[in-house]
């Protein structure tokens, strides 16, 4: 699936080389040439991954890297550093400051983004394209297709990222709000109860198969897609 990267990196030639491979990959680029161009960017939207080069001019990507892990809005969006030093005690201080990975200059495009599918499965999983099926329900995001028990089902655009973010991370209780930033994007603002509407729309559509079970009221809290419903919610 698309997902909004965050390109920090101070050399036009290389951003451009990123920035273009990354287009062609179905990634939509954001662009940022340093530290404080990047926390703008941030501030104005939320990306779904960072590509962050470790020299920068003035504030290094290092000391970026440790205000992102710092700050609740940012302490969980991927990063990726991108590095010259390949020296191992280098390498060692970028994933103590909370980089997920990181790729030493040279590299190639397809080397890149093969990391940056990795980091995307491992920390955003409702971001890729694997195809994911739970306790007979399937949906495949390459073809935005969702079946029950083999039988096709009608799922809107939100419902189903929304379907899609709940089968990547079940039995975890979500409030409206993370659902909210997690779906919708924390740059997009609207009611709390849009959710409420919008998982009444989802139970409604996989209802014809049993699947709306699975989408669980936890009272107080949020809602949580269940492997193993115990009871109707």
């Amino acid at each position: 699936m698309s997902s909004t990267v965050l390109v920090v990196e101070d050399e036009p030639a290389i951003q451009e080389l990123i920035a273009v491979n990354l287009g062609l990959a179905g990634h939509r680029v954001l662009r940022a040439d340093d530290a404080e161009a990047a926390q703008h960017v941030i501030r104005g939207e939320l990306p779904d991954l960072i590509l962050l080069d470790w020299m920068l001019p003035g504030a290094s990507g290092i000391s970026l890297a440790r205000k992102l892990r710092g700050e609740a809005r940012t302490r969980d969006v991927p990063l990726i550093m991108l590095t010259a030093k390949s020296d191992e005690q280098d390498k060692v201080e970028g994933l103590e400051v909370g980089a997920d990975d990181y790729i030493t200059k040279p590299f190639s495009p397809r080397e890149l983004m093969a990391r940056i599918k990795a980091v995307l499965r491992r920390r955003a999983p409702q971001l890729t394209d694997d195809l994911i099926e739970v306790a007979g329900l399937r949906l495949d995001p390459a073809t935005h297709r969702v079946a029950g028990n083999e039988h096709p089902l009608t799922v809107g655009p939100t419902e189903f990222r929304l379907l899609h973010f709940f089968m990547t991370h079940p039995e975890r209780v979500f409030s409206r709000t993370q659902l909210l930033d997690q779906v919708w994007g924390d740059h997009v603002f609207v009611e709390e109860r849009t959710v409420d509407v919008h998982i009444r729309r989802l139970r409604k559509a996989l209802h014809a198969t049993g699947h709306d079970r699975h989408v669980e009221t936890v009272r107080g809290s949020g809602y949580r897609f269940a492997a193993r419903p115990e009871k109707v919610s």
